[in-house]
């Protein structure tokens, strides 16, 4: 029947004056922190920056191989077995021969599923390796899986300092993906010059400590490496004292002295260990900080640094030198990123956006105002209000989990009132049936509301599945405009079978007499 008992009454307005308050909390400000949640606007509709990064695992690859190379040197010679001309060809192929009497047994080695120098992966069912042996040549190359596995771990690492960088750039609500085995998506909502973030993300951050050498020219353990202000040359050996990975901390001071900004380091354990061993020994010597190929600064040691800390110089303004701290603190990315496709909105376009959305969501709604009202006159007045209630609480639950809201989302919340619309209509042309077999009024408007039901539900649950699917299968923006159909789906149901049959019971109760009520 047509009743709602108090507490139902009570629990149904609580519930929606929640929802309202929360809406309104967008435009509103509160000291609440519960309670001070916004909805985040998306890039199209906020403005900002759009990046599309690919790796190049061509660096990876090698040095896979490089590791790989020094496993199987030390492997046979542990084993004493008899090896000759081990080497990588074409940067893709480790090479090496074997006696005509001991083939079978590396063979075995390497193809057998306990192998522990060519791991066997289950899942694959292959190894990491494929073997290829020409009369006593083996020559090994990295399977189909092999180069998943290194493709997949390069970008899950390259995710992670990607975003370690960009958050501590402090960009708001930045949204960073995975895009197949090579790519990463960020989208950088109200940042319209992208230059900085661009600029570290293109960065390695391959950090290195070696000494300059006395020799003028390369040799096998040396290279030559320019200066990062292409100042000058100088000849470093290419034996690592450290690397970034026994950074713990890196922040930009001023150094007081001098009067510079330099870049203050602190070492874990095992790099203040080296560190401290590298620069007693090497009193006088010139020790090159080298960062992604380039030398930062080689300054002569003048005293064994032991404190597990030390500073890099350089010239730095402030800003480059937060920004070197940064990439330092994140970690050195395992290979390049390129920027293969980048976009800027501007926070003029996503402000039309706005306002195109705004305009026929406000058309779309006086329409159908107007329509419910001539149509069905006091019961298109509580349709509307429901309607405009509804709205209420679908941006009040996006608001609750600070959704981000997008263009197609707004599309879905246009298409929610369409929606809630319909389920109104089908009810009150149904009460109209049944008023004409039916004399009892209130009755009548019940059974309206309960034979229609199934119809109504059936409706909603045919589009909650295609959102779903939409939700499940579609990239960023189909999500944006799936979720809020969704959620819209959710509060229609509510906002018609409780909020506008609670205020279509009361009218009906206080006017059950009158002819014509519908």
């Amino acid at each position: 029947m047509l009743y709602f008992s108090k507490i139902r009454i009570l629990l149904i307005s609580l519930f929606t004056l929640i929802f309202v308050y929360l809406t309104l909390s967008n435009f509103i400000k509160t000291e609440n922190s519960w309670l001070d949640k916004k909805i985040n606007l998306g890039l199209d509709l906020q403005g900002g920056s759009y990046l599309l990064l690919e790796i190049d695992n061509g660096p990876v690859i090698i040095q896979t191989l490089q590791n790989k190379l020094a496993t199987i040197r030390k492997f046979f010679k542990n084993k004493n077995i008899n090896f000759k001309n081990l080497k990588i060809e074409n940067d893709k192929t480790i090479i090496f021969n074997i006696e005509n009497d001991q083939i079978e047994e590396i063979k075995k080695i390497f193809e057998e599923q306990n192998s522990d120098i060519n791991p066997y992966y289950e899942k694959f069912r292959t190894h990491q390796f494929a073997l290829e042996i020409l009369d006593n040549e083996f020559r090994l190359n990295l399977s189909k899986y092999g180069l998943i596995e290194i493709k997949n771990a390069s970008l899950d690492q390259a995710l992670e300092i990607v975003r370690r960088r960009i958050d501590e750039v402090g960009t708001n609500e930045p949204n960073i993906l995975r895009r197949g085995n090579d790519r990463i998506l960020v989208e950088l909502p109200g940042l319209d010059d992208p230059m900085r973030v661009k600029k570290l993300l293109g960065k390695t951050a391959n950090l290195t400590f070696r000494f300059v050498t006395q020799n003028s020219e390369e040799t096998f353990g040396s290279e030559k490496l320019m200066f990062e202000d292409g100042s000058e040359e100088a000849v470093v050996s290419k034996r690592i004292i450290l690397n970034g990975n026994n950074l713990i901390d890196a922040q930009p001071n001023m150094d007081t002295e001098v009067n510079e900004t330099v870049v203050s380091f602190t070492l874990d354990r095992v790099g203040a260990k080296r560190f401290g061993k590298a620069t007693t020994s090497g009193i006088g010597k010139r020790l090159a900080i080298v960062l992604d190929g380039k030398i930062i600064s080689a300054p002569v040691i003048r005293e064994a640094i032991v404190g597990g800390g030390g500073q890099i110089s350089g010239g730095f303004t402030f800003q480059s030198a937060t920004d070197l701290a940064l990439l330092l603190r994140s970690g050195a990315l395992p290979a390049p990123l390129n920027i293969i496709e980048e976009r800027t909105v501007g926070p003029d376009l996503g402000q039309d956006s706005i306002n195109a959305g705004v305009f026929a969501l406000t058309i779309g709604f006086l329409l159908v105002i107007i329509f419910m009202f001539f149509k069905y006159k006091v019961f298109g007045i509580i349709a509307n209000i429901t309607l405009i209630l509804n709205l209420f609480l679908l941006v009040g639950i996006l608001t609750l989990f600070e959704a981000t809201l997008t263009l197609p989302g707004i599309a879905g919340i246009i298409l929610t009132v369409g929606m809630a619309v319909d389920a109104n209509v089908l009810i009150f042309e149904r009460i109209k049936e049944e008023i004409k077999s039916e004399k009892n009024q209130i009755i009548a408007f019940d059974s309206g509301y309960i034979r229609s039901k199934s119809a109504i539900i059936d409706a909603n649950i045919t589009t909650l599945i295609a959102a779903m699917i939409l939700f499940f299968m579609g990239s960023g923006p189909i999500k944006g405009f799936s979720v809020t159909l969704g959620v819209g789906i959710f509060t229609t149901l509510f906002s018609v079978y409780f909020i506008a049959r609670l205020l279509t019971s009361i009218y009906v109760v206080k006017n059950k007499n009158k002819e014509n009520l519908i």
